[in-house]
């Protein structure tokens, strides 16, 4: 019996761990602490005791705005063939006061460029602070929630909801996060992406 087991695991390949892409700037790329401290590695972690086996690629890059990220998508996606992709950008956009307006569209072409690769597509809202004004503010607020609907993606719907009234939850600059408030950030997008995971091993 032993023996036919043996010879049976060696005949099945084992199943191969679809991916999971997170795709987005600093707020992702584990800015100012250690790598192993952010929120996509604990996402690692997590996905590594799933079943089926699951494994996350970070394409974030510190930066990045969503122009430049509908630059380079179709690359990462080649380059990692995810069965997911979270959508983290934006926030440099309205850092710089870029229109409202470009920055949808470019959401938009990125959700559509993810599901032409046959990947689902996951939006993950950010908000910033008040100083840029409050109609802007509230305008790039919604925006998230907004294309999600149009577009009939799946949404984050506040990447810091819980720690963003905190200001020690920040570093000094009072845009990133600290380590300590990574796994509730982890928590936040998990909420979302856990029934994703269960649909796609169904």
């Amino acid at each position: 019996m032993l023996l036919a087991a043996i010879l049976v695991s060696l005949a099945v390949p084992a199943l191969a761990a679809r991916t999971v892409m997170v795709f987005g700037d600093s707020l992702s790329a584990a800015y100012g602490i250690a790598s192993d401290q952010g929120w996509v590695s604990l996402l690692g972690q997590r996905l590594a005791h799933a079943t089926p086996p699951w494994q996350v690629a970070n394409a974030s890059v510190s930066g990045e705005t969503t122009a430049g990220g509908l630059r380079r998508l179709a690359e990462d996606l080649r380059r990692h063939q995810p069965a997911i992709v979270l959508i983290e950008l934006g926030a440099n956009d309205a850092l710089r006061g870029q229109p409202i307006a470009g920055i949808r569209a470019n959401l938009e072409q990125m959700v559509r460029i993810v599901r032409e690769a046959h990947a689902v597509p996951v939006l993950v809202g950010i908000v910033i602070p008040p100083n840029y004004g409050i109609d802007y503010t509230r305008e790039f607020r919604d925006v998230y929630a907004e294309v999600a609907k149009q577009e009939k993606a799946a949404l984050v719907p506040f990447l810091f909801a819980g720690v963003e009234d905190t200001p020690e939850n920040f570093q000094a600059d009072r845009l990133h996060p600290a380590a300590a408030v990574q796994p509730r950030i982890l928590d936040n997008v998990w909420a979302t992406l856990e029934p994703l995971l269960r649909k796609k091993a169904s």
